[in-house]
């Protein structure tokens, strides 16, 4: 029986008044004496490279690592459709309590709520912030900055900058992290990876790190170790992640003590090109800002799917999301925009090579709006579009259909963002605490600057005020311990001389998970999955093949590391789906659901966080639960009808 337990250290007060609360009586660090600390920063992106900046602002040595050739290269640069805030710069109706229950609702009521409210409360000074800093926000004629609407929201609070929103705002993160390793007080290791977490007496003191140029492994050792490594989602092979995006960051923290919570919830994106061929890598977003303008249907007859669009006639056309969802219609969220492609499909009204298709229809906007003004709200993703599928979108319809985009699961972390692991803090997309159970387009960015800006820099001060003087040495035992594991297991990995290649295996656990832990689950096909991926794992050491050696550039053996990983994650997220016996936002299990098709969720039992706790390989890892508890929204049945 674990010893763990869960304090999510929420401040007292009522939830408008928690922040503050907190900040009035959070210890602090004199300035004089920050510069006595080291803090880790592993990831470069809106939250990881937003913590270095501001830390480094404020005084400390901060060291940030990631693994592209440059801090601007971070997967926060492909965000396209915008980031939300509670302005009302519109004057529909939007607030920061409006934000916190969409935000909450959309969730499937399964975040917890303080940390949902703050995100809220903090959305309107990240616009200012980015203002300030450049970024080139769309403007209304008057010079007013533009907003548009995002799914799961009936206010248009979404900042935008055409459909490259995320690559200005991480040039605008990047803008001040230069100021920064210009000052001296922030040191950048690009193309340097993460292999292991140091922990000494309980404390989060360091990480194992591998130079992807070099191959040299070596230790760095802090007072603090943050993470912003992002989300899981290549785990399935075919995403719209970067290939480079993995789960070894987190993972191994996990391996290390910090429990992971809620991996099961992995978000379908319903706006994304179709797969084309067998040998595809990743997939293309489409931006969920698309379908402010663009409606969504398939023939109504399977017989008139093969045909060309502009030949199906108004009345022979299903526009499923108006007619299922009518007050949120196109704008219905993700989870339930992805289901419903799926329920067509599967029906055979789908379009396209294999019917893995339904149209996104520009027709009716540009004859209301004029083509010159959808050129200038989305004019890079129809270039992108043809570029990649040979169809111009002002003509005929986009084609999409639903990928995997986002994880709203990860470490587990308390209001401070701090993980059961003292001294690990883990933010953004890596952990879980803001989006419960599906996430609402525009939050993503939100978060990530959130935390990186205004949250962690304020929280952190707290661990860091009563342990100065206690850094480690990195010549410690632990440390020493930690590097001869890593190289033991990138000793083991260039030994696999076997026939099949790490895609190979790598494409055949994506198969798995999409099948039976992607848009629809059920029991047998959970149990399936584990059995199945743990026979991979039996073959994957007995049979890959790694190129290459360690002194040097080695894709091949970057790879079949996370490749490792995400066979043992794998199964996690499948033991986390296989005991939630409910369906809640992306997670749908097929066995729960209400007689029209919809999430049933089952409040009195599931109501909380599962965080798993590692137990030693071939052990079924523990449960730990935190109950959620909500003070100021009621439970309800989540409906956008």
């Amino acid at each position: 029986m674990s010893t763990i337990t869960l304090d999510p250290k929420i401040p007292e007060g009522p939830l408008a008044d928690k922040w503050a609360n907190f900040l009035a009586s959070t210890k602090l660090v004199n300035p004089a004496n920050r510069r006595r600390y080291e803090i880790i920063v592993v990831g470069s992106g809106l939250a990881g490279g937003a913590a270095a900046a501001v830390l480094g602002e404020q005084g400390y040595n901060v060291k940030c690592f990631c693994y592209q050739d440059s801090p601007r290269r971070a997967h926060s640069i492909a965000a396209q459709g915008g980031i939300n805030a509670a302005k009302n710069y519109q004057n529909d109706g939007d607030s920061v309590y409006r934000l916190f229950y969409d935000t909450i609702k959309g969730g499937d009521f399964r975040s917890r709520e303080a940390n949902v409210y703050r995100l809220a409360q903090v959305s309107g000074a990240i616009i200012d912030q980015c203002v300030a800093q450049g970024v080139p926000f769309a403007r209304e004629y008057g010079g007013l900055l533009a907003n548009r609407s995002f799914g799961g929201a009936q206010v248009s609070r979404t900042f935008y900058a055409r459909g490259q929103t995320g690559q200005q705002l991480l040039l605008g993160v990047y803008s001040e992290l230069s100021a920064q390793i210009s000052a001296g007080t922030v040191k950048m290791f690009p193309r340097t990876e993460m292999l292991d977490l140091v922990v000494v007496d309980g404390h989060a003191k360091g990480i194992v790190v591998r130079n992807l140029v070099t191959g040299e492994i070596s230790a760095h050792a802090a007072d603090a170790v943050i993470l912003a490594t992002g989300g899981y989602g290549n785990v399935f092979y075919l995403s719209t992640n970067a290939s480079g995006c993995n789960v070894t960051a987190t993972y191994r923290a996990y391996r290390r003590g910090a429990l992971f919570a809620n991996p099961c919830y992995t978000q379908i994106h319903p706006t994304c090109i179709p797969v084309s061929g067998d040998y595809q890598s990743k997939l293309t977003l489409m931006s969920e800002s698309l379908r402010n303008d663009g409606r969504v249907w398939v023939p109504k007859r399977k017989e008139d799917c093969g045909k060309n669009p502009a030949d199906i006639p108004e009345d022979a056309r299903d526009y499923y999301l108006e007619r299922k969802y009518p007050s949120f219609g196109n704008l219905a969220p993700r989870d339930i925009s992805s289901r419903s492609a799926k329920e067509v499909c599967d029906e055979g009204r789908g379009v396209g090579p294999g019917g893995l298709g339904v149209y996104l229809d520009f027709a009716d906007a540009i004859k209301r709006l004029g083509e010159q003004t959808i050129r200038e709200r989305y004019g890079n993703l129809f270039e992108m579009y043809e570029n990649i599928t040979g169809e111009n979108a002002y003509k005929v319809p986009m084609r999409i259909f639903p990928a995997v985009h986002y994880t709203m699961g990860g470490l587990w972390v308390d209001y401070t963002l701090m993980s059961n692991v003292p001294g690990l803090f883990v933010l953004g997309e890596a952990n879980f605490s803001d989006h419960g159970a599906n996430r609402l387009g525009a939050s993503a960015l939100m978060q990530g600057l959130a935390d990186g800006y205004f949250v962690l820099p304020n929280t952190i001060s707290s661990y860091l005020a009563p342990i100065r003087g206690t850094r480690p040495d990195v010549n410690r035992p632990e440390f020493k311990a930690a590097v001869d594991e890593v190289r033991a297991r990138v000793s083991r990995l260039l030994a696999g001389k076997g026939k099949r290649s790490v895609a190979s295996f790598h494409r055949e656990i994506g198969h798995v998970l999409w099948a039976d832990c992607g848009m629809a689950r059920s029991k047998e096909g959970l149990e399936r999955a584990i059995k199945k991926l743990g026979e991979i794992r039996e073959e994957y050491w007995e049979n890959v093949r790694v190129l290459g050696g360690n002194e040097s550039l080695n894709q091949s053996l970057e790879r079949a590391g996370r490749v490792a990983d995400y066979i043992d994650f794998g199964q996690l997220m499948c033991l986390d789906a296989l005991s939630r016996n409910e369906s809640c936002g992306a997670h749908f299990r097929v066995d729960h659901q209400t007689e029209e098709g919809e999430a049933l969720r089952d409040d009195e039992n599931y109501s909380y966080v599962a965080a798993w706790k590692f137990t030693g390989d071939g052990n079924t890892p523990e449960v730990i639960k935190e109950p959620l508890h909500y003070e100021n929204v009621h439970l309800a049945t989540r409906s956008y009808k």
